[in-house]
């Protein structure tokens, strides 16, 4: 699998110190809780989809520091040494909890909790956030992409314009999860299974003295998948008519065009009518350059005449807002057993945190199968049942929904036990056809580009009223201070 090395190293500095003062402060055998989730969906979209939980299970089984590791931070002077030795014998034995990968998530919910020795939990933060953050941006950018090709299909062809090589290659995983067709990143095809993808450059062609000899040798070299790149020089007037006389002549089994510049609604309406009286309405057309998902639907409604896609930089670096913005927050901590809740305050709503140990429901409606709301409740509360079950708007009480003729699922998994991993993640063709089921269960309205419907995501009661008393009391003892 690519990129094997020891990644422990890989985290924030501030990761390393506060280890080291837990450690100074006789806190080694207490527990923290630590929630990952996040305030705001990327370009304002109804939902984002949650991917990146193999890289994060790989990346904790690898957990351990180093004779290397050790000898750096000894040189920094900051760390004891009997912190030192800690960290020689450094052993994982956290729990942790996720949803799993190609499941639609909404802001607020515990997608990832940790829970262990603090030096432990916390520890692990900067790479909970690098690979969740990360790949669930790419993968919630190619299911919108995906989405607005209304089932043609899309090819990832970004390995070129991402941010660095772990983000080609994972950035393709993600966007096969979000539901594209396949890659241009070949090692992502060796590594994941992730069908490699791709034709030929404007080079090949200009290799050649004449358009019509690139293609003549590349459909006799390439029979079988022989899609031409037709706008090298001018696609209507040169590119076009030699790529027909080669198909004709020739006659490859699978025929195609790709366009890679220019107006496409104005060039594929014009090949294909130029494929088609020639005989070859089974030619396929493809297009490429800076497309998006806007571009994509807009082009479509125009009546071009497109039967596949290829997406690279808009999609790899999501462009049009690159940051999911996924944070990870302390919960709780334990002494001695007891478990004593904890939460953020904040000026900012969004920013106040939610409390203690939680879990996270899916209701669905029993007719349809569609998602009707999520609940977040504390872990030691049972499942949600009944007739009926009523879901509060802590922001706006008058869109109070009761739920009735419904069925519930926990949506999170548990992935390590006292540090043993006990989830095997399915292979990604099944993570991808889940996503596209799930994605399925949302509401038409949720779906939109522009101004989607909201969806309810509540505290359970028991949630609630912990997180008022925790309010009132930072208040009291704020103003005493």
């Amino acid at each position: 699998m690519f990129e094997k090395t020891n990644l422990t190293m890989l985290t924030d500095f501030y990761e390393v110190t506060m280890a080291n003062g837990y450690f100074e402060a006789g806190m080694t055998d207490d527990i923290g809780y630590f929630d990952m989730f996040f305030r705001k969906i990327p370009d304002g979209g109804g939902f984002a989809i949650m991917a990146g939980v193999e890289q994060l299970m790989e990346y904790m089984e690898g957990l351990s520091f180093t004779p290397e590791d050790i000898a750096f931070l000894k040189e920094k002077m900051n760390f004891d040494q009997r912190f030192l030795d800690y960290l020689r014998d450094f052993v994982f034995t956290c729990d942790v909890w996720a949803v799993p990968e190609g499941t639609p998530i909404f802001p607020g919910e515990p997608v990832v909790t940790v829970r262990g020795p603090v030096i432990q939990a916390q520890f692990v933060e900067t790479m909970v956030l690098l690979i969740i953050n990360h790949q669930s941006l790419i993968a919630t950018k190619a299911n919108r992409i995906v989405r607005s090709a209304k089932g043609r299909p899309v090819m990832e062809f970004g390995t070129r314009r991402a941010h660095g090589v772990s983000a080609a290659v994972y950035g393709a995983r993600a966007a096969y999860i979000g539901g594209c067709a396949g890659t241009a990143c070949t090692v992502s095809e060796r590594d994941f299974g992730i069908k490699a993808m791709g034709t030929m450059a404007h080079s090949w062609v200009q290799m050649f003295d004449s358009e019509i000899e690139a293609f003549q040798k590349y459909a006799e070299i390439y029979p079988e998948n022989c899609v031409l790149l037709v706008d090298t020089y001018d696609v209507l007037k040169s590119g076009v008519p030699a790529a027909i006389e080669v198909f004709l002549h020739q006659k490859p089994k699978s025929m195609g065009i790709r366009i890679d510049s220019g107006d496409v609604t104005y060039l594929t309406k014009h090949a294909r009518q130029m494929l088609d009286e020639a005989g070859l309405s089974d030619c396929k057309i493809v297009v490429s350059n800076s497309l998006d998902e806007y571009i994509i639907r807009d082009v479509i409604s125009e009546g071009a005449c497109i039967d596949s896609f290829g997406v690279g930089e808009r999609l790899i670096t999501a462009k049009s807002e690159p940051v999911f913005g996924g944070v990870y927050k302390l919960a709780a901590l334990e002494k001695e057993g007891v478990m004593i809740p904890k939460m953020k305050l904040s000026e900012n709503i969004e920013k106040i945190t939610n409390p203690g140990f939680k879990t996270l429901y899916r209701f669905y409606d029993k007719k349809t199968g569609r998602c009707l709301a999520d609940l977040i409740g504390l872990d030691d509360e049972p499942m949600p049942s009944g007739e009926h079950y009523v879901i509060f708007d802590e922001i706006a009480p008058w869109k109070t929904k009761i739920i009735k003729d419904y069925t519930v699922e926990n949506l999170r998994v548990q992935l390590f036990e006292k540090g043993r991993r006990v989830y095997d993640s399915p292979p990604i063709e099944e993570i991808k056809e889940h996503c596209a089921s799930q994605v399925h269960t949302l509401w038409d309205e949720m779906l939109r580009f522009e101004n989607p419907q909201t969806y309810y995501v509540d505290l359970s009661q028991k949630l609630w009223d912990m997180k008022n008393q925790l309010i009132i009391g930072i208040r009291k003892r704020s103003a005493h201070s």
